[in-house]
């Protein structure tokens, strides 16, 4: 049952992931605008990452699932219904980031149920699932959505988006969630109010081997990446001249890659450990990222948009499986909320720094310097305990 509302939830996520894009540019025509809308998104799920772990840890976690997705759901169900008599910007840039509020909430909801529904030892291959699943839903989504939007319009696409979100909260009244832990007096004795509560959960981070340089290395990773697919979308329309149908295309090509990961994940993880398999799957990114620069063909594009989802479905499967195995199940919304939230921060920057060095030199030359600092970057985890873990399907004991 988790299965089928991920893959309606993600079918809704793909609609977006083209939609809002194409939305923005439409209206406006620039790749700044774009990035604009993104990087206020991110913003708005880095402030929510503040309290969202605590809120976590504190409520019924399948009650604010439900919230979440009905939130998006009213929310992205406002741009169809006021474009029909209007256009105005605001009420994107107004509408997006208040979406990416509840999308932050329901991720790290999500995160702390995984453990609750499957047994310890299969975690890495339930994530597994899931981003397939997620995947299945993407490869049709972004297809759909780009014709959708070259026949309709980007906001009917919006508006199938909302309703994805409106099954998917009725879908999650039906899944069995073991309950969590019944809070202690010493947990009780760490919430020290929001801030208190959130620096347990930073706390954590800072104390483990791995997950410290891990949330210092994404940091920097989400910097460079977190406009990527604002120059894919700039790339194919503006400087190759290719309709929205080709987009919705070239995006649901990319996301065959993530599917291949999800069964290819458990298994690479479990020969490599957990260090070659995330270093290795970011400097596979980074050389890839630099050829997409290089690249006048849309069929190219997609490919290696499959390949750059391929390793950073493979990473980030990796990443949040670790910090589920290692992290108590008490403190998992609050680990996971102050991960995403820490290394999240720079998104919003790097969203806006990208897409202007892409409208000042041109994508090309913005991928090259993305493509040589995201492999650096991931490097550099080789002489951090990155890249000394040793860590299989669990076993937290060898991180």
């Amino acid at each position: 049952m988790f299965l089928v509302i991920q893959t309606l939830s993600a079918l809704g996520d793909s609609f977006s992931y083209v939609a809002i894009p194409l939305l923005v540019l439409h209206r406006t025509g620039s790749v700044v605008q774009m990035g604009l809308v993104t990087g206020l998104t991110g913003v708005a799920s880095i402030v929510t990452g503040v309290f969202a772990g605590v809120l976590v840890d504190r409520v019924d976690r399948r009650r604010l699932l439900m919230v979440a997705d009905w939130a998006r759901c009213l929310l992205f169900a406002l741009i169809p219904l006021v474009w029909l008599f209007a256009t105005p910007m605001w009420l994107v840039y107004a509408v997006v980031p208040a979406a990416g509020v509840f999308m932050m909430l329901f991720q790290v909801a999500y995160v702390t149920v995984v453990p609750a529904i499957v047994e310890p030892g299969q975690i890495t291959r339930a994530n597994g699932h899931l981003f397939g699943t997620y995947a299945a839903a993407g490869a049709g989504g972004p297809a759909l959505a780009g014709f959708i939007a070259s026949a309709f319009g980007p906001a009917a696409a919006i508006g199938i988006d909302s309703v994805t979100f409106a099954f998917s909260a009725i879908g999650i009244a039906f899944v069995k969630i073991r309950p969590a832990r019944r809070v202690t007096t010493r947990d009780a004795a760490e919430r020290a109010g929001v801030r208190g509560e959130f620096l347990a959960g930073v706390r954590f981070l800072w104390a483990h081997p791995v997950l410290r340089p891990l949330t210092v290395l994404l940091s920097l990773l989400t910097f460079l990446t977190y406009g990527l697919t604002d120059l894919i979308i700039f790339r194919l329309k503006e400087e190759l001249g290719h309709p929205d149908s080709t987009v919705g295309f070239v995006l649901a090509a990319g996301t065959l890659g993530a599917c291949l990961a999800s069964f290819a994940v458990a298994r690479v993880r479990e020969r490599l450990g957990f260090g070659v398999s995330w270093i290795g799957a970011f400097v596979l990114c980074g050389a890839t990222v630099l050829c997409v620069g290089l690249s006048g063909s849309a069929l190219v594009v997609g490919v290696l948009a499959a390949v750059i989802l391929f390793c950073t479905s493979i990473a980030g499967t990796c990443s949040m499986s670790l910090r589920q195995e290692v992290t108590p199940g008490h403190l998992l919304g609050r680990v996971t909320a102050a991960f995403w939230t820490t290394h999240s921060a720079l998104g919003p920057l790097g969203a806006a720094a990208v897409t202007a060095a892409a409208a000042g030199a041109g994508v090309t030359a913005t991928c090259l310097g993305i493509g040589v600092s995201v492999v650096c970057v991931a490097l550099a985890g080789v002489v951090t305990g990155i890249g000394r873990s040793r860590a299989g399907h669990a076993a937290a004991q060898d991180v």
